[in-house]
């Protein structure tokens, strides 16, 4: 009888779990089911129609350069036993401090922006505008169905947790992948190849242009917060399937999940190239206007009846993204809590939560969806500035989330030999030192003396 998954070892030798890659398959694509929403039917879309295929440098610098900082959260997880946070806690408690403020000055406007993408989708796909307008508002009315998703996306991590997310992603991403593998294809033949630029005008670096720029990068492709919550799903995971994770299945999961992100990145800024570069097309300022637009961007390339496939595809993806950051702050709020408390053990997968960590997630839950609708309610105005706010403040802290990963994967409760190599430390180093001066750079062209 196979021992209980507490008591597991936190590396099986080889040959000890012939489906290992199989039980740790699903957080890599939670990562990518949270990365795969704003960033990329918005901002590499945005992205594409304004500057051409020469925001492909950008999108790529911007994934080569935070791709450590992501790695080393299930890295982490994979070779303690303990989500990033311990990793955190053990660098001093002031490390723990500034990450839960920079959680929770984050975590309502991420939540209100994804959302409020998700409804727009939802509102063009299901024809929801007239009525809309008629009953609540034209204003109120994206405001109102954010709601329902909110509390739906609630209500389903209530009932099902981990298990129905890893479900839901495992069948929406593929789905979404196809379509627009597809629809990028059918969209290349159409790009003026001749007229492409290997790397972006200067305008895109330069007041204003640099603001788009700046979030742009923020969530490419994704915010650095998330590496702490793929800690988190790692040992979900290790829960669920009763096996201690492998760190070589584990890091192979991640990598795939990463680049299924970068290839929808690419693919993304074709599209909003092929359809509205140097066209005089400009997105609209609403979320639903833009998800119309979005779309379109398919239906143009693969016909009219793709439509709604199209449809509920961007619209499943949209309400997985809400769901994995309706997940990931209240399971990173909880287990905040837990780490004031006191260290983690470091020699075994807890098989629950616990019962005072599963109600502080609830809380986290509630609270989590009330903030985020105030967030809607309040500055429904213009939908691309909620978007760019949010984008560049997770831009201005990933350096320093950056730092802190990179600390934690090297601390003394991670056995040396499951450590990450020299190159990927130095990679680490790099991308550190790079996003610490492109941050310095921005505040300076912002805040600084002007001539």
């Amino acid at each position: 009888m196979p021992r209980p998954a507490e008591t597991l070892p936190m590396n099986l030798p080889a040959g000890a779990a012939p489906r290992s890659f199989l039980a740790a398959l699903g957080p890599g694509l939670l990562f990518a089911g949270a990365a795969v929403g704003v960033s990329h039917l918005v901002q590499s879309t945005r992205a594409g129609a304004t500057y051409g295929v020469a925001m492909l440098s950008v999108v790529l610098l911007a994934n080569v350069v935070k791709f450590p900082a992501f790695r080393f959260g299930p890295h982490y997880a994979a070779a303690t036993g303990t989500s990033l946070l311990e990793g955190y806690r053990r660098q001093g408690t002031w490390v723990l401090v500034v990450f839960a403020l920079l959680t929770l000055g984050t975590m309502f406007t991420v939540a209100a922006v994804v959302t409020l993408v998700t409804a727009g989708v939802a509102i063009s796909f299901l024809g929801l505008a007239p009525w809309l307008e008629a009953t609540v508002g034209g204003v109120h009315g994206p405001a109102l169905v954010s709601a329902v998703i909110l509390i739906c996306s609630a209500a389903l991590l209530a009932t099902g947790g981990y298990v129905w997310l890893d479900r839901l992603m495992k069948v929406v991403l593929p789905v979404l992948s196809v379509l627009t593998l597809a629809a990028t294809i059918l969209a290349i033949g159409g790009i003026d190849w001749s007229q492409a630029a290997v790397l972006p005008p200067t305008e895109a670096f330069v007041a204003p242009g640099v603001l788009f720029t700046v979030a742009l990068i923020g969530w490419m492709p994704s915010a650095i917060d998330v590496s702490v919550w793929s800690s988190l799903w790692t040992l979900a995971r290790a829960r669920q399937v009763r096996t201690s994770p492998d760190l070589r299945n584990v890091l192979r999961d991640f990598d795939v999940g990463y680049v299924v992100t970068v290839f929808l990145a690419f693919a993304f800024v074709l599209l909003g190239t092929e359809l509205m570069f140097g066209r005089g097309v400009t997105f609209a300022d609403s979320a639903a206007g833009f998800a119309s637009q979005v779309i379109d961007l398919y239906t143009e390339n693969l016909g009219a009846w793709s439509r709604p496939i199209i449809g509920v595809a961007a619209l499943l993806v949209m309400f997985s993204t809400v769901v994995t950051v309706m997940d990931g702050f209240p399971r990173v709020i909880s287990g905040l809590v837990e780490q004031f408390r006191g260290p983690a053990s470091l020699t075994s997968v807890p098989t629950s939560h616990g019962e005072g960590r599963r109600a502080v997630y609830a809380v986290a839950c509630v609270v989590l969806t009330f903030g985020a609708i105030a967030i809607l309610v309040l500055a429904m105005s213009s939908f691309k500035a909620l978007v760019d706010l949010a984008t560049t403040l997770s831009f201005l802290t990933a350096p320093v989330l950056s730092w802190f990963n990179h600390r934690a994967v090297q601390g003394a409760e991670v056995p040396v030999a499951l450590r990450p190599s020299r190159a990927m430390l130095a990679w680490s180093w790099i991308a550190i030192l790079l996003q610490a001066a492109f941050a310095a750079w921005f505040l300076w062209i912002q805040f600084g003396p002007r001539t």
